[in-house]
């Protein structure tokens, strides 16, 4: 084998591993964004939830606006606890 033959092997060796790096790159990219709307839509959803639940309650047992405070940080604390959790699997998978 001669000198640029062996150059062109080698070349050709290295950019198919920066393009493998680079794949791997992106896809890691839109892991941690994907991640990163999962938490707060979990956080979101927990709060809406239990504001709803506080909201339905309060129009039945006439307690305005007792209820919807008492559920709204019962949702923020569940979503807190919910994110929580998802961080730690999140981490412990990596």
């Amino acid at each position: 084998m001669t000198i640029p033959d062996d150059f062109k092997t080698r070349l050709k060796i290295a950019k198919s591993k920066i393009k493998k790096e680079n794949a791997n790159e992106n896809e890691k990219k839109g892991s941690f964004l994907g991640n990163a709307f999962k938490l707060g839509t979990e956080l979101v959803a927990a709060v809406a939830v239990g504001t709803i639940i506080g909201f339905i309650l309060d129009s039945w047992f006439d307690t305005k606006p007792w209820l919807i405070i008492i559920f709204f940080f019962l949702g923020a604390a569940a979503g807190m606890l919910n994110v929580i959790r998802a961080a730690n699997k999140m981490q412990k998978e990596e």
